[in-house]
């Protein structure tokens, strides 16, 4: 095994194995039946004005990983469908910022409670030494979506 692949402080976390136990889960959790079927792509865009805040487009295109025309065309449809609205940059005056709306965020909300209903049976199944262990690692994961996020990723 290569630094890499266990990590760069020469820990025994598998970089390869935490991969692809992520990738495993992703597959499954984005795919989970919800009550609204929306793209991937709009519950993102939805996700980081929750969690973020307002930006501007050329902020959603570099997170979103999506080109300019095709983010502007997505937020042409939300702000149309009352999920996000645009309003004047207040520290620039030629720049817009995009936000969510309370409609934007109900759907978030009903997302997360949709998902975690078809969750909880399944952590149900899980043995108290797995669901503790899955509580254990939450902080550890969460810091790194934080380290990945200041990294621009």
């Amino acid at each position: 095994m290569t630094s890499t692949q266990r990590g760069d402080n020469n820990t025994d976390l598998d970089v390869g194995d935490l991969t692809r136990t992520i990738e495993n889960f992703n597959r499954y959790y984005i795919r989970l039946p919800v009550v609204q079927k929306l793209s991937f792509t709009t519950l993102s865009v939805l996700d980081t004005l929750a969690f973020s805040g307002p930006k501007r487009l050329t902020e959603l295109v570099r997170t979103e990983q999506i080109s300019q025309p095709g983010l502007t065309q997505l937020v042409t449809r939300l702000e149309r469908d009352g999920l996000v609205e645009r309003r004047p940059d207040p520290t620039d005056g030629r720049a817009v910022l995009v936000r969510i709306t309370d409609n934007g965020r109900k759907i978030g909300r009903a997302r997360y409670e949709d998902r975690g209903r078809h969750l909880t049976p399944l952590i149900a199944r899980l043995t108290p030494a797995e669901r503790q262990a899955i509580g254990a690692a939450l902080p550890a994961l969460a810091r790194l979506a934080e380290l990945g996020a200041e990294a621009g990723g």
